[in-house]
């Protein structure tokens, strides 16, 4: 285990120390020695010049050639030199040296590269599972047998093993997305009304945002837009924007304010963080402003906002949905998916699925400690001898994505959930003491003492019927010296 976590560091380091847009990472690059008979990646390349000769120029002008000879594991999508040639006569160049964003070359390979081991079989509908080297999310469907990537770009030989990863050969080179979900979507003229709507109310400014300063770098922006079609307006007897604005309110002027109708309509379309098809599970997902959800069912279909009695609900238009941007994805949905509180369902919430964690090289990656429990992270706050990131299981149960928060000895750790709606819920959590005992305050009250024998899973740490929709204080405080792992806290809601 403490291998793998090195290796990854290694991996992530030595793709942050080329590139342009990632700050240098704190620990030097560890290379490995590739040990097989099979070539590496780079050597595949560059030993198909006949095939690969333009893609192998990129690789050795932007100097990651040496980055695809170490161990990895990396995933290549690598188009040939006729599709190389395609691509330049496109932006009308006859080779990479005539681009006049000099950065380009380098993006192209990062847009093309993985720093994971993915084979077709891992590839679903929506989006690859990681993200390239740029940051951005590869978009993945299917024609018959046919695997595509970013809605152009054919996979026409899968699979072929290498020493450090794999390599997908490809028909097409992968263009960087570099516009907002804002932009692609206004690009399109399918959705004018809707577009309209987002730029009346304000919420344009928001999605138009695709990066922004954080601490001493910048951090990227994250959306999900529910959008509708004209003709889906069109069907409901709504043929301009005023039409638009009319049916959700009686105060069209006041159309920026968000509790608005029409605000709260076109809001209710925007999500935060992105989810392509592949992303998506059955629960509730929160809107921009985390006042309201959005219902997801997947079973035979993507069920948004089930009706309990008709059964009736919003689908999403497949070959519309799934549209990538650089600070997120589109979906085209089949109805106009009014505002509605959907019905309480279970709410898992990972103790590390905060905002500013995510920032960090280490998340979902390898261990990292704090000790200053109070500057560190804006909503988990703690008393103790250090508060960890824990990476992978190996001493507690079953986590979900691999990671949790840990601690150790006499002291506490508290986390400010995301809102909540408003009913009644049995609190539950995924907490494993090592020979610890502890109690759990809500809100600053005292709920439950947990004693070291009980089960992690399944002890009630008390019932609550809350009138409004909003965040909750969670605390964990020891009684007895020990350690904590604390994976998730879980809100099933109580029907009468």
């Amino acid at each position: 285990m403490k291998n793998m976590s090195l290796h990854r560091i290694a991996v992530w380091c030595s793709i942050i120390i080329f590139a342009f847009t990632i700050n240098a990472c704190e620990q030097d690059p560890i290379l490995w020695k590739v040990d097989s008979t099979e070539q590496v990646i780079t050597d595949y390349v560059l030993t198909n010049p006949e095939k690969y000769s333009e893609f192998g120029k990129l690789l050795e002008s932007t100097g990651l050639s040496s980055l695809l000879r170490v161990r990895g594991p990396f995933t290549l999508f690598l188009p040939d030199n006729a599709a190389m040639q395609k691509f330049y006569q496109e932006n009308g160049v006859t080779s990479f040296e005539q681009f006049t964003d000099k950065t380009l070359a380098l993006k192209l390979v990062y847009n093309h590269l993985i720093a994971n081991e993915i084979q077709s079989g891992d590839i679903l509908l929506g989006a690859l599972r990681d993200t390239n080297a740029l940051g951005d999310y590869l978009v993945t469907e299917f024609a018959g047998i046919d695997i595509i990537i970013n809605k152009k770009t054919k996979i026409v030989k899968r699979d072929i093993r290498a020493a450090n990863g794999f390599v997908h050969l490809i028909d097409k080179v992968i263009a960087p997305v570099t516009i907002s979900v804002y932009d692609q979507l206004a690009s399109d003229p399918s959705y004018k009304l809707f577009t309209e709507g987002l730029k009346q109310t304000g919420l344009m400014d928001t999605l138009k945002l695709i990066s922004f300063p954080y601490g001493k770098k910048s951090a990227r922006t994250r959306f999900t837009i529910l959008a509708v079609a004209d003709t889906i307006y069109n069907r409901y007897g709504i043929k301009t924007i005023g039409d638009l604005i009319n049916k959700y309110t009686d105060q069209p002027a006041n159309i920026k304010k968000i509790n608005n109708g029409f605000y709260r309509y076109m809001e209710y379309h925007c999500m935060g963080g992105t989810y392509y098809l592949s992303n998506f599970t059955s629960k509730l997902y929160p809107i921009l402003s985390n006042d309201n959800n959005i219902s997801v069912v997947i079973d035979t279909d993507y069920r948004l906002n089930v009706d309990r009695l008709t059964k009736a609900y919003t689908g999403f238009n497949i070959d519309k949905s799934n549209v990538p941007a650089k600070n997120g994805a589109i979906h085209s949905i089949t109805d106009l998916l009014p505002v509605k509180q959907p019905d309480p369902t279970i709410i898992t919430f990972e103790t590390t699925d905060y905002f500013d964690m995510k920032q960090g090289d280490y998340f979902g990656k390898y261990y990292m400690k704090w000790y200053d429990g109070k500057n560190t992270f804006a909503k988990i706050k703690w008393e103790s001898d250090y508060l960890q990131y824990y990476y992978k299981n190996h001493d507690t149960g079953e986590l979900l994505s691999d990671d949790c928060l840990n601690t150790n000895g006499f002291g506490w750790i508290e986390i400010t959930t995301p809102k909540i709606m408003k009913g009644k819920y049995k609190l539950t959590a995924n907490l494993w003491g090592g020979q610890l005992d502890y109690e759990v305050y809500v809100d600053g009250v005292r709920t439950k003492l947990i004693k070291r024998a009980d089960p992690a899973k399944s002890t009630s740490w008390g019932e609550f019927d809350w009138a409004n929709t909003e965040e909750h204080k969670i605390k964990v405080v020891a009684i007895s010296w020990g350690m904590i792992f604390w994976d998730t806290v879980i809100f099933t809601p109580i029907t009468n």
